[in-house]
């Protein structure tokens, strides 16, 4: 997903849509953390309703980035398949590879070290089953037997955890980066042939139209349990369509470079409109009608406002210098890893406030007795745990992602290749 220098000077630089990647990044670290603040959850839920907005939305991007990047002027890739996949898994994998680590050490350590109810149910093999027809947790509650920890081990150095419909292990969230390793094995067939369509407007409405019918079936003929839910959540195959569309996206966009047509400034107002009410309609469904509207929002209802979204985010082109370009650059790239470490970060933060919080002097005589005395976490101290989330996975991407990227480039592909 990273968007990648280009040897063409022809190819535009977006760097609105740098911009746009960090605050998807970013409000999935809130969508996924806010809620627990009891404090404020007579009304976060407005906020953190739809967070799936953003996953959806940086898939959508995924597919219009790469499009843009690796397809040159004649609807061909501009490198082998195999270069190009080297190149992904380079950038996915240490990602993946060190938050899964994290999330275990995180998970193994606040097993031992218990300061709430839920801590002492900390465990690598602990996992709920994905399910959302009103079961209670102790139906859904699971432990995982010698082979299914087996399993799911295996699945996760092979970035296929995400085709498991049952339940998420070690960190939850990294089913991302499982769907958009199966994503870029699609890429070097799916995207020339899709450039190739003369109409990618009505290809899009076909799409999405596609892309409902999963849920449609789900809601008509199951009470919403397993493993229906969990395919909706993050089948790749099933969400292979968001991914589809943002190439398609691209193409719609280039054609009308082509032509010389852009986007003025009130279209891209009223376009920007539409999105705020689908959000807004989108919130309000779900949280005052029947849960099946999560289903149809969440499986392609949304689509045609991400994909607004971003078209209207494209036309951007910020009058900045080369610094903010640079930071643009720079917080795009950590957008993946804050999807990715978020979690395991959140736990780390919360619980070091919470020691810090009650009397911290007793860690010096008793671990026990310092955990007891933990006090609570605090919703002002939020905005500091979010920009320790930003730096900490700027320093990730920088200082081990792209190290090991170019160190796997260096043994499998020629220089010519090799990422700048």
């Amino acid at each position: 997903m990273e968007k990648q220098a280009v040897a063409s000077k022809k190819k535009e630089r977006f760097i609105g849509l740098e911009w746009l990647r960090f605050w998807l990044g970013l409000y999935i670290v809130i969508f996924h953390t806010l809620h627990t603040y009891k404090s404020i959850s007579g009304w976060s839920g407005y906020i953190t309703d739809i967070g799936f907005f953003s996953t959806s939305a940086f898939f959508v991007l995924s597919g219009f980035l790469l499009a843009h990047v690796y397809l040159d002027d004649r609807q061909r890739m501009r490198e082998p398949a195999r270069s190009f996949l080297i190149k992904r898994f380079s950038n996915l994998y240490p990602i993946h590879i060190g938050a899964v680590l994290l999330a275990m050490a995180v998970s193994t350590l606040i097993g031992y070290l218990v300061i709430t109810e839920a801590d002492a149910n900390a465990s690598i093999r602990f996992v709920l089953y994905d399910t959302n027809n009103g079961s209670s947790l102790e139906s859904i509650t699971h432990y995982m037997s010698n082979a299914e920890l087996a399993l799911s081990a295996f699945l996760n150095l092979t970035l296929m955890h995400a085709w498991n419909p049952l339940y998420l292990t070690f960190n939850p969230v990294t089913w991302s980066i499982s769907a958009l390793f199966f994503f870029y094995l699609t890429f070097p067939w799916m995207a020339p042939w899709l450039f190739r369509i003369k109409s990618p407007f009505k290809a899009m409405l076909v799409v999405n139209a596609l892309y409902l019918i999963p849920p449609i079936i789900v809601i008509a003929y199951t009470d919403y349990g397993m493993p229906e839910t969990g395919i909706l959540h993050r089948n790749p195959l099933i969400r292979l369509p968001e991914f589809l569309a943002g190439i398609l996206l691209c193409s719609f966009y280039t054609k009308r470079r082509a032509l010389g047509l852009s986007m003025g400034r009130a279209a891209q107002w009223l376009a920007l409109l539409f999105v705020a009410i689908c959000i807004v309609v989108g919130v309000w469904l779900l949280r005052h009608h029947d849960s099946f509207w999560y289903y149809l929002l969440h499986n392609g209802l949304l689509l045609p406002a991400q994909l607004t979204l971003i078209f209207v985010v494209a036309h951007w082109s910020p009058s900045s210098g080369a610094g903010m370009r640079r930071l643009a650059h720079r917080l795009g790239g950590a957008s993946l890893p804050m999807f990715a470490l978020h979690v395991p970060l959140f736990v780390i933060f919360t619980r070091v406030e919470r020691v810090l919080s009650g009397e911290p002097s007793l860690c010096l005589t008793s671990i026990r007795q310092c955990m007891d005395a933990a006090g609570d976490t605090s919703i002002w101290l939020y905005p500091v745990f979010l920009l320790f989330t930003v730096l900490f996975c700027m320093m990730f991407q920088e200082n081990f992602v792209l190290r090991v990227r170019k160190w796997v480039q260096g043994k499998l592909l020629e220089p010519e290749r090799r990422s700048v």
